[in-house]
């Protein structure tokens, strides 16, 4: 095998690519979602001139146990990057809470405040259990949005470009980078709304933030949802010096998005990015092929073919 195959069979066999393709099954189960599409970062409900935005995320228990306050700071981060990924700006939070005792239960509450103060999104309500076998936490969020940023809008021809906070570092073994909990005060919630202000600028209107899945991840599930292919040029991908490839595209990066561009919007993006010190590059193309190709160099590898293969869409959900 060369380094490309081994790795994109890591990332076949990763714990984040598992845990996505988990939700086709789900959406499938869930039936048909009417006018409201499943599959996006957030529930986009019409209301007004806008949507309104909803998402909930959970995490896994081993996480919550071994680092609460994190994983308290967490539960808000990741809600308001999937509200900032539609194009949003979050309005409310409300939690869900499971600790086998006060005190780990009061670390992860720690954790949901400060990083309730650091973006400035009220905590309004929620539900909590001390009582609980193990640690567990859940954390749902309210937004709005004036014009989408979906994962439905990906187009054959454009160019993916990917956009990461790099001013952070690892704080454990886990596939975290923390490059949140020691920004200034007011940068944080600033550079979410850099996505929607390219949103209601017209600049883009597709888009996904990176999560579990990892950088590759997560442009695979863009591409799922748009019903596209994509090639990806896995060296281009903006990454901290000295991290390994492999650790990296496995990593949660606290602030990371991939966009899918018109060639015209392609340099006014990255220049917005570089105003707020925040990596960005083109990595690669969108295509018709329904393919997610990865290459380093003259070399090919495939990744994932979804035409055969959904990652997690369920069929009859799928968008054009």
């Amino acid at each position: 095998m060369t380094a490309l195959e081994q790795l994109a069979a890591a990332l076949r066999e990763s714990r984040g690519f598992a845990h996505k393709a988990d939700i086709a099954d789900v959406v499938a189960r869930l039936g048909a979602p009417g006018a409201i599409a499943n599959g996006d970062d957030c529930a986009a409900i019409p209301e007004g001139d806008g949507h309104l935005l909803f998402a909930i995320e959970g995490f896994v228990d081993d996480f919550v146990a071994a680092q609460p306050w994190f994983a308290g700071w967490c539960g808000v981060m990741v809600n308001l990057a999937d509200i900032a990924a539609m194009g949003g700006r979050p309005l409310a939070v409300v939690d869900a809470l499971w600790s086998p005792g006060a005190e780990p239960g009061l670390q992860v509450l720690d954790g949901l405040a400060a990083a309730a103060r650091a973006y400035g999104v009220p905590i309004v309500g929620g539900h909590s259990n001390c009582r609980a076998a193990r640690a567990g936490l859940a954390v749902a969020v309210l937004g709005r949005a004036t014009r989408l940023l979906t994962s439905f809008a990906a187009r054959p021809g454009d160019t993916l470009v990917m956009a990461i906070d790099l001013r952070g570092a690892y704080d454990s073994e886990q596939p975290f980078w923390n490059a949140a909990t020691r920004a200034p005060a007011g940068r944080a919630r600033a550079d979410f709304e850099l996505l929607a202000e390219l949103a209601e600028s017209g600049l883009a209107d597709a888009a996904k933030d990176i999560s579990m899945a990892g950088a590759i991840g997560t442009t695979l599930m863009l591409a799922d949802g748009s019903q596209v292919g994509a090639s990806i040029e896995v060296d281009a991908i903006p990454r901290p010096e000295g991290v390994p490839l492999a650790r990296w595209l496995q990593t949660f990066p606290s602030f990371g998005f991939v966009l899918s561009l018109r060639e015209s919007t392609v340099e006014p993006v990255l220049q917005r990015f570089a105003e707020r010190g925040i990596a960005a590059a083109a990595v690669g193309e969108v295509d018709a092929s329904r393919r997610l190709t990865l290459r380093r160099g003259a070399e090919r590898v495939e990744l994932w073919n979804l035409a055969e293969r959904s990652f997690v869409i369920a069929p009859e959900a799928a968008h054009g």
